[in-house]
């Protein structure tokens, strides 16, 4: 008989870099660039927190959210959806993806060219 085990999503790894490493905005960066097929997020201590893919329900929960903001910052026009690739510096130092972000235009148009291809601000 075969036992169906139900999936259940796990802790993000956690790689503890300091003090034997510090990276950059600018290494964590391209540290992510040359390594695509991992979600990568950084804490404002400087952990590395590797992540799992989303299970089913959480994907379908996150599109949603992303959707419903889009659909929502569409009709108001103030604002620019973002889903949950995008990846942000915090204000601590710590660099995530939310699953769905919205951005008042004004802020994003203060943004360089150069910020707007990496990880926003």
């Amino acid at each position: 008989m075969t036992k169906v085990l139900a999936y259940t999503e796990s802790s993000p790894l956690v790689l503890h870099t300091r003090p034997a490493i510090e990276m950059s905005d600018e290494q964590f960066y391209e540290f992510c660039q040359i390594n695509r097929d991992w979600r990568i997020e950084r804490t404002a201590e400087g952990d590395l927190l590797i992540m799992a893919p989303a299970g089913g329900k959480s994907g379908n929960r996150n599109a949603l959210v992303t959707a419903f903001l889009t659909m929502w910052a569409l009709r108001d026009g103030t604002g620019v959806p973002f889903d949950s690739s995008t990846g942000f510096n915090l204000p601590n130092g710590a660099t995530r993806s939310p699953d769905a972000t919205w951005m008042k235009r004004s802020r994003l148009a203060s943004l360089t060219p150069e910020q707007k291809e990496r990880f926003l601000p």
